[in-house]
């Protein structure tokens, strides 16, 4: 008889969480080894992960290897602005494009941007 005790595998405190309208990003492993990662909705029943799929490519890759990582993110945004003069699109250009001006931007866009405040990371390899 195993005498250890059951690990929880969920901590306390998710539930709110888990009973969201929260997107999950779900990974498998692709026909050629690549990482495959989708937004899906998902529901939890209190001791499963319940994910709707098309019997596609997801379900080739599980069913070839059943390995899987479902990862939720539920950020505290702290504020919306406008972003009238495109100020951070543009240093985001600047920065991931090396462009000094939003290239894709049309007159009747309404931009804004969301500061987020993070509450919990985990790394793994560090």
């Amino acid at each position: 008889m195993d005498t250890r005790r059951k690990q929880q595998i969920i901590p306390e405190g998710y539930g709110e969480l888990l009973g969201s309208t929260a997107l999950a990003r779900v990974a498998t492993k692709g026909p050629h080894g690549e990482p495959q990662s989708n937004p899906i909705w998902f529901d939890w029943d209190g001791e499963q992960s319940i994910l709707p799929v098309r019997a596609r490519q997801k379900y080739r890759n599980l069913n070839r290897d059943p390995r899987i990582a479902l990862s939720l993110v539920n950020p505290e945004v702290v504020r919306i602005d406008e972003d009238l003069g495109l100020n951070c699109i543009n240093s985001m250009t600047k920065k991931n494009l090396g462009m000094g001006k939003y290239p894709y931007h049309q007159p009747a866009d309404k931009r804004v941007v969301i500061f987020m405040r993070p509450e919990h990371t985990t790394q793994m390899g560090v």
